[in-house]
């Protein structure tokens, strides 16, 4: 397998955790893809993927996978018992329904306030900027971390009692907010507390 990315980014982040999680880190080879060059934009990648994003996983066969919860739960199948994305319907269908206010109402939220009403990666890169819209999405993951501290009052993790896909891009989202400069409101005890035992988890700690 072959994991094009960017080390150090948010979505590449999000899978490099779950290849950790799931022991395959030495079974995976990965080619840079120099985003604040441009590259992601180049024919070449766009093949790859046409939305220009990475991370991209490419198995032996050929065949291309993006976007980070469908590599994740390609991951988690592939081996072993699931982990990440839920055993039964129920657990499923909870894990994938915050995961995906994880990602719109905490990491996308941040990613747009970054890409339109900061500098982001420069004019090169960004093109069309709305500030507007930017710190109307810094708002919106302020919220996002609001509601997660409330879940996170009466349960563990994300999505219930166990560790899964929907953590690691809460996790992503707030480090992308620290980059971003977007502080955890101070009264977002919970969240800190599940942040603090997150970044403990070997995956994450290394």
């Amino acid at each position: 397998m072959k994991i094009y990315d960017f080390e150090g980014f948010p979505n590449p982040a999000r899978v490099r955790i779950a290849l950790a999680e799931k022991g395959l880190m030495d079974q995976v080879e990965f080619v840079t893809v120099d985003v604040p060059s441009g590259e992601h934009q180049k024919e070449a990648f766009l093949k790859k993927n046409p939305s220009g994003a990475v991370p991209v996983l490419e198995l032996e066969d050929g065949t291309t996978i993006a976007e980070c919860t469908a590599i994740t739960e390609y991951l988690d199948h592939v081996s072993g018992e699931t982990s990440l994305t839920g055993n039964t319907p129920k657990e499923r269908a909870v894990i994938h329904m915050m995961q995906r206010r994880a990602e719109s109402g905490l990491l996308d939220a941040v990613a747009t306030y970054f890409h339109h009403a900061t500098p982001g990666l420069g004019p090169d890169i960004e093109g069309y900027q709305c500030a507007e819209w930017g710190n109307h999405q810094r708002e919106r993951a302020i919220a996002g971390m609001r509601y997660f501290d409330s879940k996170l009052a009466d349960q563990p993790y994300v999505a219930g009692d166990s560790f899964s896909m929907a953590d690691i891009t809460a996790f992503a989202g707030l480090a992308f907010a620290d980059f971003a400069k977007i502080d955890v409101p101070d009264d977002c005890s919970n969240l800190k507390s599940w942040r603090q035992r997150i970044a403990e988890r070997p995956s994450i700690a290394g």
